[in-house]
């Protein structure tokens, strides 16, 4: 029987979507760690959605090691708050979030806040920053992801950003998230070949519409990126299944 988280609502004038994971299954993997050769360590860093907060999606240092425990092993679990911000969906209310809404649902012709998607962008890549220069973990060891707003800014960080020049991810994770910034999208060669994507949704999203994914998929493997799709008989959250396909996907890019 698969464990199933359902949506935390808000109250606001749209219901907004705090959806995270609990733990799914008894941990039995160890923490990450560190003190072990730099070309042993990695980390994944993931980003939570709207109105939620770091502890929200914490539960997967746990939970990746306990379904893979080579995920326990030198790696670094990384989870960047969000700002507090004004959301123009909910009449300006302040709450946390990498960017402002303007649509409500959000499909494939959602309008962009192309300035809180690439400050967000820009956390990301501080975080990347601050494990080289820490840790001793490169970027090709670094797997980034996030779920809602932050599956949009993974993806945005991994794709558009990473610019010839700059070294590539070792993978992406987008859990019912979306493809921002459309027009403006470029992938490097060598990003396409490095960064491989998984991208998990809920059949029935009503919120991050279903639609988004084929989309958005759709898109990114016409720029050459490697792309596993999965989708779910859930609405804009996670469970089990989704979490142990995220965890094998992890496993096979880190080691």
């Amino acid at each position: 029987m698969l464990l199933r988280i359902k949506p935390l609502f808000l109250s606001a004038v749209v219901p907004l979507f705090i959806t995270s994971p609990r733990s799914f299954i008894h941990p039995t993997a160890a923490m990450s760690t560190a003190n072990q050769c730099d070309n042993s360590k990695s980390a994944i860093i993931f980003l939570h959605g709207l109105g939620d907060s770091p502890a929200g999606w914490s539960s997967l240092e746990r939970n990746l090691p306990s379904l893979r425990p080579k995920l326990g092993d030198g790696v670094h679990y990384v989870f960047p708050p969000a700002p507090t911000i004004s959301l123009t969906i909910n009449d300006g209310m302040m709450m946390p979030g990498w960017f402002d809404l303007y649509d409500w649902p959000i499909g494939i012709n959602a309008k962009d806040d192309q300035e809180g998607k690439l400050a967000a962008a820009n956390v990301i890549e501080e975080t990347v920053k601050r494990l080289e220069e820490e840790e001793g973990i490169s970027p090709s060891r670094i797997i980034v992801g996030g779920f809602s707003q932050g599956g949009a800014v993974a993806l945005l960080t991994a794709y558009h950003r990473r610019t010839q020049g700059k070294v590539p991810f070792a993978g992406c994770v987008c859990l019912s998230g979306w493809l921002t910034l459309k027009d403006d999208l470029s992938v490097t060669d060598e990003v396409a070949k490095s960064t491989p994507l998984f991208w998990g949704h809920g059949q029935y999203d009503d919120k991050v519409l279903f639609e988004q994914q084929k989309h958005g998929v759709d898109m990114l493997k016409s720029h050459g990126v490697d792309v596993t799709d999965r989708s779910y008989p859930m609405g804009h959250e996670s469970d089990y299944a989704e979490l142990e396909a995220m965890a094998e996907f992890c496993e096979k890019l880190l080691f």
